[in-house]
């Protein structure tokens, strides 16, 4: 193919030869299409079987929880001698769940899968506010259990800063 030729495909939107291989998908892209494979394959093991038109935040948020058992993340109950404290100097037995990083990078590339197969930005279930309270919930959850203190940014108008000590295990529970 002469230098021309090659200037025209690119100009006219093709850079490829009928033989070549389409060029690698990035890491983001690879990850994205596992999680998004992962996922429309646990809707498809529910009873009965759920397809993707049918998801809502609750399935979205049950897979998110069935996710924890994979996790390897320590995350100190309120009752642990270690809650709290970023370094424990022994092990315990509370649970490994996923970091809130993970899952927030997980729903950031569900969001766009999503809407990539079609669903509306109006009706992205991994959009939703239930999604966004539990990994806010999730968050300060993990934040505390580690001792590092979690702020949220000051709004300008008045409010409470602090939902108090209560069990932040409630919403963030693996299934058993």
């Amino acid at each position: 193919m002469s230098n021309i030729d090659r200037g025209k495909d690119l100009v006219e939107g093709s850079s490829r030869s009928p033989g070549d291989q389409p060029a690698p998908l990035s890491r983001y892209e690879s990850q994205k299409r596992r999680d998004w494979n992962t996922f429309g394959q646990y809707l498809r093991n529910q009873r009965p079987p759920v397809s993707i038109s049918q998801c809502n935040s609750n399935h979205v948020l049950e897979f998110l929880r069935y996710l924890d058992q994979f996790g390897k993340t320590k995350v100190h109950l309120q009752g642990c001698i270690f809650y709290g404290q970023p370094e424990p100097p022994a092990p315990c037995t509370c649970p490994l769940r996923q970091a809130w990083g993970s899952l927030d990078a997980l729903i950031g590339r569900f969001r766009a899968a999503y809407e990539e197969n079609g669903g509306s930005p109006g009706t992205n279930p991994f959009a939703s506010s239930a999604i966004r309270v539990y990994m806010r919930e999730v968050k300060e959850c993990q934040a505390k259990a580690r001792g590092i203190p979690y702020k949220k940014k000051k709004k300008k108008v008045g409010g409470s800063e602090s939902k108090g000590d209560d069990d932040c295990t409630s919403s963030h529970r693996p299934f058993s």
